[in-house]
């Protein structure tokens, strides 16, 4: 935080200086408004937002909503809202979740020209994930694939990574999971 402070001051003293005609004017670059100077590193810093997320999903215990909160700062919009009600929902109704999801594959869909929304797509192994409601029944169905494809939707968003998940739906992928 201390960090932070001192670079935002260091900022604002350099915009003084130029705006006070102290300093050169350099001449104006168009800079892309996403912060990502490629593709490729737009679509290695949502890779790395999905993963943060997908770790964030193994680390919840139903009984303990402080654990929601690293969930919910990885997603935005109706992603977020979702993530809200259903967890809460869980918890009070006494569910336990165990297992872990694993990442087998990421691939690259689409992104736009801005660099601002990118779009992957996402083979999850879900084998050992259990969901068991209060009374002791699985509610995870018979016959749940063992691996899921997904398409996810990021967003630019102020996070470690740049991006936040803003969208996650099943989807047949090519070649698929």
């Amino acid at each position: 935080m201390k960090s932070r402070l001192v670079a935002i001051a260091a900022v604002l003293a350099i915009v003084g200086l130029t705006t006070s005609g102290c300093l050169p004017q350099p001449d104006a670059e168009p800079t892309p408004s996403s912060g990502f100077s490629s593709e490729k590193e737009a679509f290695a810093a949502a890779e790395g937002t999905y993963r943060a997320y997908v770790d964030a999903l193994n680390g919840v215990d139903l009984s303990d909503p402080k654990t929601f909160e690293d969930v919910y700062a990885w997603t935005t919009g109706d992603l977020n809202a979702t993530d809200r009600k259903t967890f809460s929902q869980m918890h009070a109704d006494g569910w336990v979740v165990g297992g872990e999801s694993r990442i087998s594959r990421i691939d690259q869909e689409s992104a736009s020209p801005e660099l601002d929304q990118v779009e992957i797509a996402a083979c999850v192994d879900v084998s050992t994930v259990t969901l068991i409601d209060a009374d002791g029944v699985s509610k995870v169905s018979d016959d749940r694939p063992a691996t899921q494809s997904t398409r996810v939707t990021l967003v630019k968003a102020e996070s470690p990574t740049g991006f936040l998940v803003a969208d996650s739906q099943g989807a047949e992928l090519d070649p698929p999971c």
